[in-house]
């Protein structure tokens, strides 16, 4: 590259697999001779790749896109993709007109050459699902060192009422084995020994001849792999074979997040979830009887229409069986576009009553995981350190197999080595450690 190479700033929002694809859109341009830069002032390109999951998101990027005019360089090209960009298409160029670009998940192949169209003074939309697109070609510029995100399918069949995603990122399609297996193999080469197996549902992996039991135990023999975590799967779709491979699979991670959006089998319904309230836990007894020592972290929706007092005791009672270690709360935000909106309006939860269950159920959780941890001080795991603690003060921050986040002292010289540290506090969310330092055994006596 010159000192004349035009430069690229990607801005992610959004999931696990908003991540991905910004380093798959770094990694093409990449190939095309951008040079990517941590800062957008100054640069030739700005992205700005989008979450639709919930309506603050959307608001926060129309803002964040205002900001990026006022102090963006002459001449630079900016771009919105991702799933807002899907959703909205030729909204997006009405309502920001410094935008010249909107591409959608599955249009990421065009990019290089819709900037160039750009810079003549194009505006362009590529929103069209292309069911065949997996960007095997590409060579992604990965953010993390440590860990490698690894989509292994884009897309959702799954039809819940109030969920985005299948309008965003369309119908399910699955990656061939191979080409996961080889992409494991690649990121291992670079140095990384963890892979976070991606996808909306990701458990009905199906490429037509393998399904995700067979993916797990195919990544799990790749040599060098040591930690194989995946996000997020569907309670019901872990079958016998696949809980079989988990406990099987030695890198497979004692750590599951299990989305239960709610502990009502009315409201579960209504939300057009494949199982109910005693399906969801029999999947949890299923997945500890077959993983010893899984720690279990979920999702939960409150206020969603229609939700009673009693649905909500419901979901607090299973909240309390089940025991997680950690939740993501929310309340129930309407998208335009899916079938939640076009509920009768007489069962919409006001606002006051939705913030009311959120609080109870964060204390919740937050309790019952607060005793949790107590229960863990002064016991060793290893960890894997990940990156230098917010806090700073010479601490860094490393993660258990079973997904506790840990801080300890040290720098960055120890970030991606794996240690083992005995705990020695906790703020009910984030355990302090010290590394334990194996003893040397004594030399024989003479």
């Amino acid at each position: 590259m010159t000192d004349t190479s035009p430069t690229v700033y990607v801005e992610t929002y959004g999931c696990q697999m908003n991540v991905s694809d910004s380093e798959l859109m770094l990694g093409n341009l990449a190939a095309h001779g951008y040079v990517a830069v941590d800062h957008p002032d100054g640069a030739d390109v700005i992205l700005v790749n989008t979450c639709a999951i919930r309506e603050h998101a959307e608001t926060r990027v129309i803002g964040r896109l205002g900001e990026l005019r006022r102090n963006m360089k002459p001449g630079a090209i900016v771009g919105v993709t991702g799933c807002m960009a899907q959703r909205l298409g030729p909204q997006l160029l009405e309502k920001a007109k410094h935008v010249s670009v909107v591409i959608g998940p599955d249009g990421y192949r065009a990019l290089p050459a819709l900037i160039d169209g750009a810079r003549r003074g194009e505006r362009a939309i590529a929103t069209t699902f292309d069911l065949e697109e997996h960007y095997e070609d590409f060579t992604p510029r990965r953010f993390d060192k440590v860990k490698a995100w690894i989509p292994v399918q884009r897309g959702c069949d799954y039809k819940c009422t109030y969920c985005i995603v299948p309008t965003t990122r369309g119908p399910e399609r699955s990656r061939k084995l191979l080409d996961v297996v080889r992409e494991t193999e690649a990121v291992v080469a670079e140095g990384m020994s963890e892979v976070v197996l991606l996808g909306q549902t990701v458990n009905s992996y199906d490429d037509g001849e393998f399904d995700f039991a067979d993916l797990l135990r195919a990544v799990g023999r790749v040599d060098g792999v040591r930690r194989i975590r995946f996000t997020s799967p569907y309670p019901n779709d872990f079958t016998d074979r696949v809980i079989a491979a988990m406990g099987e699979v030695d890198a497979v991670c004692e750590h599951v997040h299990l989305p239960m959006q709610s502990g009502s089998s009315r409201v579960l319904k209504r939300m057009l979830r494949r199982y109910n309230r005693e399906g969801f836990i029999e999947s949890v007894a299923k997945l500890r009887a077959g993983i010893p020592g899984l720690s279990l972290t979920t999702d939960v929706i409150v206020g969603f229409p229609g939700e009673t007092d009693e649905d909500f005791e419901e979901t607090l009672d299973v909240v309390r069986e089940v025991g997680f270690a950690e939740a993501f709360t929310f309340k129930f935000s309407p998208r335009a576009g899916t079938p939640a909106t076009r509920m009768p309006a007489e069962l919409t939860v006001s606002d006051e009553v939705a913030s009311e269950r959120l609080a109870r159920l964060v204390d919740t959780i937050r309790t019952i995981a607060r005793a949790a941890n107590m229960r863990e001080l002064g016991r060793r795991y290893e960890v894997l350190v990940e990156k230098e603690a917010r806090r700073g003060g010479d601490l860094v921050q490393a993660r258990t197999r079973d997904f506790k986040t840990v801080l300890i002292p040290g720098d960055a010289a120890l970030i991606g080595r794996y240690l083992n540290v005995e705990l020695t506090g906790t703020t009910g969310s984030t355990f302090t450690g010290q590394i334990v330092r194996e003893r040397q055994p004594l030399p024989m006596a003479g």
